[in-house]
């Protein structure tokens, strides 16, 4: 189905984009239901797609990544990622080409749909897509205790699901980008670890790359830091964070076009000081520290595509929904928890840890100085 023409209003696109997100979601619950990690010997150590997809030759041909994109993606993919659909099928065949010249790396995956979503993510620039492709694979094969039992099912990772690692947003923003939230105070350390909350974002984000829109459009990262103890913080060791950022950051096709941060503590910023030299300057210029702020947030992300935890006219956002989605028959709400849980967090994990409307709408920035964690 066409989309929405180049010159329609921002609130006819989201409602366009909206109503794609809901019927995708079947599709996304089926596929993710066989999203697995097969290992075949010591030469097979990691499946990054969907099983429906999953192919390690190259002849699997293109498909919808190329026609289903709607008009107005099409266009932005040709004005902004350099896309030509004349020269795409050459584009693609010059990045495969260079996998030769990487012998020390299993390119378990090579097909024409695959490779696209690296030159989108590098804007078509052929020897940045390959570098992008190759440390995608490196650091699957370099890293393999993060994608082992890589799927929606592992323990550690439907935990970090069911609680919230991460939310997305059905409905993305007006420029229609994905919008993915953490409420980093539904992390329950004795649940779960920074590990397994790296994993659920690591495989939510492989689930969606596979909508050709997102490749075009990219994300958006709300990460919501109320009643994020000090405790809770210092958990989030430099290791685990250059990790996180290797993984995010360097080893990813994702276009993000921007990191929020909201009602983040002085020792947050903190930490934010001490990851700064590991990110690039684009990556840098992209992260926005609001503090209490909730109007600068609501002048990059119009309020009709924010729950009301942030000002928005979306109803509070339910934690479980994404969850729900990849989870399907296999979602088990209160019953794993009778055990672990009291009532409260129960019913904690069905919402926000943030009330509509506590964040304040002042403009002001968090003023304390920012020092080193221990």
């Amino acid at each position: 189905m066409a989309g929405p023409s180049s010159h329609s209003s921002p609130g006819s696109r989201a409602t366009f984009a909206a109503a794609d997100a809901s019927r995708d979601l079947a599709v996304i619950s089926s596929k993710a239901q066989n999203f697995t990690n097969p290992v075949a010997g010591p030469e097979v150590w990691f499946c990054p797609v969907l099983s429906s997809v999953c192919r390690t030759s190259g002849a699997v041909r293109m498909s919808k990544a190329h026609s289903g994109l709607s008009s107005e993606a099409t266009e932005k993919a040709r004005l902004e990622l350099n896309e030509n659909p004349d020269t795409l099928h050459h584009d693609i065949q010059q990045v495969r080409d260079m996998i030769v010249t990487r012998p020390d790396i299993g390119f378990l995956r090579t097909d024409d749909d695959f490779i696209l979503r690296f030159l989108r993510a590098r804007k078509f620039n052929q020897s940045e897509s390959f570098r992008l492709l190759s440390q995608y694979f490196l650091f699957r094969q370099q890293h393999l205790h993060i994608f082992h039992s890589f799927k929606v099912d592992d323990p550690g990772i439907k935990r970090a699901l069911m609680d919230g690692f991460p939310g997305v947003l059905e409905t993305p923003d007006q420029h229609g980008r994905k919008i993915l939230l953490l409420f980093a105070s539904n992390w329950d350390q004795n649940r779960h670890s920074f590990m397994d909350i790296l994993r659920a974002i690591l495989l939510s984000l492989e689930v969606l790359i596979e909508n050709p829109e997102l490749q075009v459009n990219g994300f958006i990262l709300i990460i919501d830091w109320s009643n994020f103890s000090f405790k809770q913080a210092s958990k989030l060791t430099p290791n685990v964070l250059r990790l996180a950022i290797e993984g995010l950051q360097d080893s990813f096709p994702a276009r993000f076009g921007g990191i929020h941060f909201v009602n983040q503590p002085w020792y947050i910023q903190a930490m934010y000081t001490i990851i700064k030299p590991f990110l690039k300057d684009k990556t840098r210029k992209r992260i926005y520290l609001h503090g209490n702020n909730l109007t600068s947030l609501q002048q990059l992300i119009g309020v009709e595509c924010l729950p009301s935890e942030f000002g928005g006219s979306l109803p509070p956002y339910d934690v479980g929904l994404w969850a729900r989605t990849l989870l399907g028959p296999d979602y088990s709400d209160e019953s794993e928890y009778t055990l672990t849980y009291d009532a409260l967090h129960v019913i904690n994990r069905s919402q926000s840890v943030v009330e509509p409307g506590t964040l304040k709408s002042a403009d002001r920035e968090t003023s304390t100085p920012l020092l080193a964690l221990d």
